[in-house]
């Protein structure tokens, strides 16, 4: 049996009351004596005077009793008495609230979201905080806030859950978890809550130091959504490209429009069926659970344009749709021009290679240079010519690498590389003789290179060859040897090699291909250095940042779906797609893995804190002081009225 607790023990001490109150029973007023000619009708006084004796003081006295019972509920409340309840009574509770997309799911149509019902979840849970109890509520989406600190002020914990809202965004628990774990440096935390409809990747790469009450949430109904929005630059134009799926069990039929720059100029009805899964529970054992995941509706369309256009994927379905935000998609499709190349007469080979790639303007040639080209070759540590999107370093040694790796005349052999690395895709380079042998520092290891940056695609036994470094909006990619003191400049690899880094600096100036940019932070803008810019988007969001030295405008927000606007010279408009197959399938899950085999199993049941009592014993107190007023007031039993 669990005995209730006090929050207040303390507050005993008014228990002593009792002493004065009894006393002043002893002590009250004797009747005045009168001689009556009889006693018979005075019986009653005769037995008041007989109760004056201490030991029959509180015989048949109701008054003094409900006195007491009133003082005792009175002090008890004052106690600020609780029941436990299924959890340990803990002081300070960490509340993590699911505020992914998902969570604005409806349940039924005109129904509520999954964010509500967890307000109303949590609203219950502030409720019943006790003094000595604090409540810290974190927002957990793409990334986690503290939304106050631990606090027992109702007041505030209840304005800061009505103000919550969902955001646009996949839901990135382990933010959340780390969040929590930082508060736990100056708080005591033994366990934390997590309110969240289930939506969230299962495995979960964090070490739980402390306990997990996973309340899931009931999830949405039936959803068709845009999964995916992409365009591939043709010879003709623009090849575009979207994928719509529903939830597991959706069947429905939904018109969608795409919009050119505000136009319409496609529109059709199209039926959407989501994965179907097996409905028994016996069949999902035996069968291990067997989803069909049909491919979902794929739409292509063309674009032909010469200047930059701003695509919108409108879906409209044609029943209850649970989740509203994955109906809308946008594709910024940029301006088609040439690929922007510079490249020194003096590398030979590489002009030579470059001479049969189409699309590009290489320079130095007849025109004059430019500023900025989208791709660079350079084979000396003193770089020449313009800025560059794409690097390419042929023949030496970077400075920020010199302390780890030099080059020494030998013969050196390719023995391993990345063959999925966009640089070497489709390129053999087994027994290419290289005439520049590189050799580690003593004590230097793969994660040296990783600390600085690098990451090794080809290496040979005596160290790295080719490496790559991404960073402020470039990529570096490094050749320590030079491949005209190599067998690889008179293999078919080579131009393919070099192919392969025009194709990379097509994709990096976005002339390549487009995809919608998911929501949670906008790409680097290439702009004016160190100038402050406004990012205006929908819902009244606004956001400043500032460009750095090099023009580059990164670490802007997108929370939701829509356009947004950067008020630059010419005014460049962005828009946020959801495009997330997860969040659109509302699937959830009823366990979270963590490593060293721990698993959090998912629990439906309303989270019920430490019930307070205080309140019943005011209500008992407040009763018995109407009870008492009533008997002092009433009339004794046979007199007339």
């Amino acid at each position: 049996m669990t005995l209730p607790g006090f929050s207040a023990l303390i507050n005993a001490w008014w228990f002593l009351l009792l002493i004065p109150l009894v006393i002043f029973y002893f002590l009250k007023l004797r009747r005045p004596r009168v001689e009556i000619p009889s006693l018979a009708l005075w019986r009653q006084v005769i037995t008041d005077q007989r109760v004056n004796s201490p030991f029959q003081k509180f015989r048949r006295n109701l008054l003094l009793l409900l006195q007491i019972l009133l003082l005792c509920a009175l002090v008890i409340g004052a106690m600020q008495p609780y029941l436990y309840s299924n959890a340990r009574h803990v002081q300070n509770l960490p509340v993590m609230i699911d505020t992914s997309a998902s969570m604005a799911a409806l349940d039924e149509p005109g129904g509520r979201s999954r964010l509500a019902e967890a307000k109303e979840k949590i609203g219950r849970l502030i409720d019943d905080l006790l003094p000595d109890q604090q409540i810290c509520l974190i927002s957990v989406n793409s990334t986690a806030r503290r939304l106050t600190d631990f606090t027992n002020n109702k007041r505030l914990l209840r304005e800061t859950l009505a103000g919550l809202q969902p955001t646009h965004v996949p839901s990135r628990l382990v933010d959340g978890f780390r969040l929590t774990q930082a508060l736990s440096r100056g708080n005591s935390i033994e366990t934390a809550i997590l309110m969240s409809d289930g939506n969230v990747p299962q495995d979960i790469e964090f070490e739980l130091p402390f306990k997990l009450n996973f309340q899931k949430l009931k999830p949405g109904g039936t959803n068709v959504g845009i999964v995916d929005f992409n365009a591939r630059r043709s010879r003709n134009g623009w090849e575009v490209f979207a994928r719509i799926e529903g939830a597991p069990g959706t069947k429905m039929q939904a018109e969608y429009e795409l919009l050119q720059n505000g136009q319409k100029i496609k529109t059709e009805l199209i039926s959407i069926e989501g994965p179907r899964v097996a409905a028994e529970k016996a069949v999902e054992v035996e069968n291990e659970k067997k989803v069909d995941h049909p491919a979902g509706e794929r739409l292509m369309f063309k674009i032909s344009t010469d200047t930059a256009a701003m695509l919108e994927l409108r879906l409209k379905p044609d029943g209850f749709d649970a989740l509203d935000v994955d109906n809308y998609a946008y594709l910024s499709l940029p301006r088609p021009r040439q690929l922007e190349v510079y490249c020194p007469e003096e590398m030979k080979s590489f002009r030579n290679a470059l001479a049969i790639v189409p699309g590009l303007n290489l320079y130095p040639g007849p025109d004059a240079t430019p500023s900025a080209v989208d791709l660079k070759f350079a084979e000396g540590p003193v770089s020449t010519g313009p800025e560059a999107r794409v690097n390419l370093n042929v023949g030496f040694v970077p400075d920020d690498l010199s302390a780890l790796v030099e080059l020494e005349s030998g013969l050196a052999e390719i023995v391993d590389w990345q063959r999925t690395a966009p640089l070497l895709q489709h390129v053999q380079l087994l027994d290419v003789q290289i005439g520049d042998q590189p050799k580690l520092a003593a004590g230097i290891s793969e994660r040296d290179f990783e600390a600085a940056g690098y990451e090794i695609l080809a290496e040979s036994r005596t160290g790295p060859l080719i490496l790559e470094r991404p960073g402020d909006g470039r990529l570096d990619l490094c050749m320590l040897f030079h491949p005209d003191r190599s067998s690889l400049v008179f293999r078919v690899g080579f131009p393919i090699l070099v192919q392969n880094v025009t194709q990379i600096a097509l994709s990096r100036a976005r002339l390549l291909d487009a995809k919608a940019i998911p929501t949670g932070e906008i790409p680097a803008r290439k702009l004016e250095p160190e100038k402050e810019y406004q990012i205006s988007g929908p819902s009244g969001y606004t956001e400043t940042g500032t460009s750095d030295k090099n023009g580059y405008l990164m670490g802007m927000n997108a929370p939701y779906v829509g356009q947004y606007e950067i008020n630059s010279p010419d005014t460049e408009r962005i828009g946020a797609s959801l495009v997330s197959t997860q969040e659109t399938s509302l699937v959830s899950v009823d366990k979270l893995n963590f490593p060293e085999n721990v698993s959090v199993s998912a629990g439906d049941a309303e989270v019920k804190g430490d019930q307070p009592l205080w309140g019943w014993f005011a209500a008992i107190g407040l009763g018995l002081l109407v009870v008492e007023w009533w008997f002092f007031q009433k009339k004794p039993a046979g007199v007339p009225g």
